[in-house]
């Protein structure tokens, strides 16, 4: 857990002016909480199981799906473009690929994720028609927290998961960023020069905390799916038959295998 915490800076001065900043405070809470829900702290240590990963992977998949369509739609507003980086930031296709290794070819039919996953996309996809300047929220808590812990957590999956090469792994890789702390650095000084008015500012402060809570609630309902599906393993043969309907939703949805996580989201 201290090598989690340590990718991600404490600051002991003033907050300021700098957009960045003010969501670096607002949502420090929330960031905390997110840090401590039972998947992420199995994730930190080292503790993440291939049913833990493979469920995470299809709510990652659908909540960049929603983001990265929605960024793309409103690629020339004024509040997005400037945080607008499709080469160096996308992670769809690297989900994809992800999903593919997994599930096969046919993976698209085998994606079922939990309420949670479909709010946080809903709510996506709603400011993305209404108003997009609070965009720029889940942006910065996804891509730099993906850019800061996520990858800490790619070691992680892949010693946990007892990968030896990096397939498997390609949300956490990003080929186009040759130095992710230069290239925060150059994020947050473009979603520092957005010009927002003061009204404007509060709601992107005030998104950026809804975005961790979306989170936590993904995580807590991601757990509690596979909190159910255990039980159902270790029920009598008669309960699992009366209990089969009910887990369809679940099981067979993500083809979670019984037998054996974004966002990273530590905005360092």
């Amino acid at each position: 857990m201290e090598n989690m915490k340590s990718a991600r800076k404490e600051d002991s001065g003033d907050v300021g002016s700098d957009l960045s900043e003010q969501i670096k405070a607002a949502t420090k809470e929330n960031h905390v909480k997110a840090e401590n829900t039972q998947l992420m702290l199995s994730y930190q240590k080292g503790q993440i199981t291939l049913t833990q990963y493979k469920v995470l992977l299809c709510s990652l998949y659908e909540i960049y799906k929603a983001l990265e369509e929605e960024l793309d739609r409103n690629a020339s507003h004024p509040a997005v473009a400037p945080i607008y980086f499709p080469q160096e930031l996308a992670r769809l296709e690297s989900l994809e690929c992800d999903l593919e290794h997994f599930f096969g070819s046919d993976w698209r039919k085998k994606v079922i994720v939990p309420a949670a996953t479909h709010r946080y996309q809903q709510r996506l996809r709603q400011i993305g028609k209404e108003r997009p300047e609070l965009l720029v929220a889940h942006a910065y808590t996804r891509y730099l927290g993906d850019l800061s812990g996520g990858q800490v957590l790619g070691k992680i999956t892949q010693k946990s998961l007892g990968l030896s090469g990096k397939e498997g792994l390609s949300f956490f890789s990003f080929p186009g960023v040759t130095s992710p702390n230069r290239f925060k650095q150059l994020y947050r000084s473009r979603m520092n020069s957005i010009e927002l008015t003061e009204a404007a500012k509060a709601a992107v402060l005030k998104e950026a905390v809804d975005a961790f809570q979306c989170n936590i609630e993904v995580f807590d309902d991601l757990q509690k799916m596979l909190s159910v599906t255990s039980e159902t393993r270790n029920q009598p043969d008669g309960a699992k038959t009366t209990m089969f309907p009910r887990m369809m939703q679940f099981t067979v949805g993500v083809c979670v295998a019984l037998t054996t996580i974004g966002m990273a989201i530590y905005t360092s």
